[in-house]
Parts: structure tokens; C-alpha cells; sequence
């Protein structure tokens, strides 16, 4: 028996889908960005040279970018002190999303170069994807459909207090 064919209503795809491309690079915006306007931008933590955001598109729930203030498209680029504060910051990351989100594994990585894939080119980035067995399945496949199982609003209060208790 042939079964219907359900629907997924994704709504909040068409404003990205719609919206104009931004001119600027939202890297440079948020790190430029008075912290009190964090929540607007998604930062969920700084430090003096580089900045943790939630992705606005993400892969999955919890999918943070770590990224240098200083708008820098390749990782051979960064002064040495920025490179390490990346690592620090991507580092914390970690903790935060396993005491938040307890993911069993995690995809780290650096998309360098448009041809790699890198959505903003640029402007180097570090991925932090949480994943949790399961996670993968057909829908993506078969339907070119991600489902994340929590908005982003929810994400950015639960792991932005994450941040602020680890410090």
C-alpha cells in the first residue's frame, strides 16, 4: 500500500530564501557590534580577539562558528595570539555544548575557500556541529530537508547562559 506523502512546513526558510544577500560581512558586524546587542547578532561569548556566534543556518541544533574579530580569510593569517585564542574559544565551545546540549561527538572544521564550501569566504571560521547518534537519516537524502528539533532563539538563551556559567 502506498502511503501519502506528508509534508514538512519549514516557514521560517522562506525569509532566508527571500531576503536580500547582506553586503557586509556579519563577522565584522557582530565583533563591531556593542555587546549589549549580542542577542540581535547571536553572540554567545567574546574574548579579545574572537567571538563565538550561533549559526543562523545551522547544520545542526547547537552549530556554533568561532571567528577572529579581524576580518581575515585565511587561517595561515592569523597573528599567532588570534590563532590561539580560536582554539581556546573553540575549545570552550566544546564544554559548553556537552554540558548544554550533551552531544556524543562533534564535526570541527574550517571551510577555507568558496570552492571548500565556505559560505563567507572571506572571513576564516571555525564550524562546531554537535551531533548525537541518530541525528543523520533520510531526510536530507531523500527530501533535501534538515529538521532541527529546537529554534534558534531557545538554542541562543540555553547556550548563551552556558557560556556565562563556564567562563
Amino acid at each position: 500500500m502506498i502511503q501519502p506523502m506528508q509534508h514538512l512546513w519549514a516557514p521560517w526558510r522562506m525569509e532566508f530564501i527571500k531576503a536580500p544577500k547582506p553586503s557586509g560581512c556579519f563577522f565584522c558586524e557582530a565583533a563591531a557590534a556593542d555587546p549589549s546587542n549580542d542577542a540581535t547578532h547571536l553572540v554567545l561569548a567574546r574574548a579579545e580577539l574572537t567571538l563565538v556566534i550561533l549559526n543562523r543556518y545551522p547544520y545542526n541544533n547547537g552549530h556554533l562558528m568561532v571567528a577572529p574579530n579581524a576580518h581575515l580569510a585565511d587561517l595561515e593569517d592569523l597573528p599567532a595570539g588570534t590563532a590561539n585564542e580560536l582554539t581556546a574559544l573553540t575549545q570552550r565551545s566544546l564544554r559548553v555544548l556537552r554540558e548544554v546540549l550533551a552531544p556524543q561527538g562533534f564535526n570541527l572544521g574550517i571551510n577555507a575557500g568558496k570552492v571548500a564550501g565556505a559560505g563567507v569566504a572571506d572571513h576564516v571560521h571555525q564550524h562546531v556541529v554537535p551531533r548525537w547518534e541518530g541525528d543523520t537519516n533520510f531526510m536530507p537524502v531523500v527530501a533535501q530537508a534538515k529538521v532541527l528539533n529546537e529554534s534558534l532563539t531557545k538554542s541562543y538563551r540555553e547556550l548563551r547562559a552556558g557560556f556565562d556559567r563556564l567562563a
